[in-house]
This record gives C-alpha cells, sequence and structure tokens, in this order.
C-alpha cells in the first residue's frame, strides 16, 4: 500500500494499522490514534475494521475490533468513552464515570459530536467515514478534546464550541491550543449543491473563497478541512498550532473509510485520544 503524508505516519501497517499525527506525536503527555478499515475480524461490508455498533455488524466483531487497535495503538479498552453523533454541536466533558459509554455500557445521551477531557486515564472515541475529525490538546491545562465536524457541524462552529468548552471548564487560554484537522474527505472530492453550498457561504466572517469553489454545472466544491482551520483561528488558535491532514479518505479508500467511495456500505473509523501523564 503506497501510503503518503507529510502531517500523518501509518504504524502497524501490517498487523492493525493506524495513523497519528507527527505533530501531536511531540506531546508527551497523550496519547492519540487514527483507525483505518483494516486489521479487524469484521464481515462483508465491514471487513475489516469497523467500530460503529449500530450499522449493522456484528456487535462481538465490533468489540474485538476495538480490543485489537486498543492493543495496537496502546490504548486501555477499559478506558473507552465514545460519543453519540447526529451531525450537531454539543459538546460532553466527561470523566472516568462515563468509562465505556457507547462501548460497553449503553449510550446514555443521544446527540454528542464531541468530548472533552482534562482527566488523565479517559479515552476519547468520535467516529468517522468523510466527516472531519478535530483533535484539541491544551499543552498548559493538559486538557483534550475531539470533535466530529461534517458539514453541518462545520457551519455550526463545533470547533469553536469545543474551545469556547474547554476555557469555561478547564481554564484553556486558546493559544496554548494545538490542534489538528482531519484525514476528511478532501476539497478534491467533495461536490455539494447550492444549498450546500449557501451554508458555508453564510460564515460571514470567513474568507469564503479559500473553501467554497462554484464549478460550471451548478455543483460547488467544498474544502471542510479549510472551513474548521479558519474557524479554529477565529475562535483563537494560533495558525502555527494548526495542522491540516494531507490524507483524503475518498482518495485514500484503500486503506480509510469513505462513505462517497463506498456508496455508503462501508464501517466506520475512530479517533482517539487519551491524557496519558
Amino acid at each position: 500500500m503506497n501510503f503518503q503524508s507529510k502531517t500523518m505516519t501509518l504504524k502497524n501497517a501490517d498487523t492493525v494499522p493506524y495513523l497519528t499525527y507527527n505533530s501531536l506525536s511531540e506531546i508527551k503527555f497523550i496519547n492519540h490514534a487514527f483507525s483505518t478499515r483494516l486489521g479487524g475480524v469484521s464481515e462483508g461490508e465491514f471487513t475489516s475494521m469497523n467500530l460503529a455498533f449500530n450499522r449493522g455488524d456484528n456487535p462481538e466483531s465490533v468489540t474485538e475490533n476495538y480490543k485489537r487497535i486498543c492493543k495496537s495503538a496502546g490504548f486501555d479498552f477499559d478506558s473507552l468513552t465514545a460519543s453519540a453523533q447526529d451531525h450537531n454541536t454539543f459538546v460532553r466533558a466527561v470523566t472516568s464515570e462515563n468509562k465505556g459509554t457507547g462501548i460497553y455500557k449503553p449510550r446514555d445521551l443521544q446527540s454528542v459530536d464531541a468530548l472533552i477531557t482534562n482527566e488523565k486515564g479517559v479515552t476519547l472515541v468520535t467516529y468517522y467515514a468523510d466527516c472531519t475529525p478535530l483533535f484539541f490538546v491544551d499543552t498548559k491545562q493538559k486538557a483534550i478534546g475531539l470533535a466530529h465536524a461534517g458539514w453541518r457541524g462545520t457551519v455550526g462552529r463545533i470547533g469553536e464550541k469545543v474551545v469556547n468548552k474547554m476555557t469555561e471548564l478547564y481554564g484553556t487560554n486558546p493559544a496554548d491550543i494545538v490542534a489538528a484537522i482531519g484525514p476528511a474527505i478532501s476539497v478534491c472530492c467533495y461536490e455539494v449543491d447550492k444549498p450546500c453550498a449557501d451554508n458555508f457561504y453564510a460564515l460571514s466572517d470567513l474568507d469564503s473563497s479559500r473553501f467554497v469553489f462554484p464549478k460550471e454545472n451548478g455543483k460547488y466544491m467544498i474544502d471542510l478541512l479549510e472551513t474548521n482551520r479558519q474557524i479554529l483561528v477565529a475562535a483563537g488558535i494560533k495558525n502555527d498550532n494548526i495542522t491540516v491532514s494531507d490524507v483524503c479518505t475518498n482518495c485514500n479508500s484503500e486503506l480509510l473509510w469513505s462513505h462517497r467511495a463506498t456508496k455508503g456500505k462501508r464501517g466506520t473509523m475512530s479517533a482517539f485520544m487519551c491524557i496519558v501523564d
């Protein structure tokens, strides 16, 4: 497999592969990972690393997949705490009391598209298959966050809401946050119609000429990653502290799950992050 990236590293490629950000790997008090579609035990359209319990896969297979990716990437399975995504912008602060939620305990909320914590040993888990993952690390207060930004979450400025919630609860200074955006479907592959594009044009404080690109057929190409980058900068994160992934899920659909590439017949990837020290 010819994986190429200047921002991310593919690890354990021959067993249970996962991606890490080069920039986040330099932060010693966290562990993070982004799963692939490989290295699991799921079958059929979910072959092989599917981490979603809600798409019709065998729950025992999904649980085994979690155990495999945790062992490969160095996470404690018992520490996992999952989101409950519905393309909204609710940010949930979690603690050790929430361990297992959405994994080996039932979901207790219906709308959670972002998770934050400042507690050691709680592993945040969020889900993707083209939508944009957002990673947040407060390097001074030792707090972390993960967010799921589809197009609705992006225009709803979920990234800004994570920054605000971390500031409110943990005393975070946005200037101390190191952030990463992606992997996601990139501008090369993300075509939308005019009603969708109008939501991006409505972000009037941002430079939409850098993330909305009209086509001759009445469609538009949208850069979700650049939109989220501008939102994070507007929220006070330093541009130099933001890494934008150069890995497109659709272009790398042999390695990564892509909703568009599979026409919806797919499994789901997860982002993981935990404070370890």
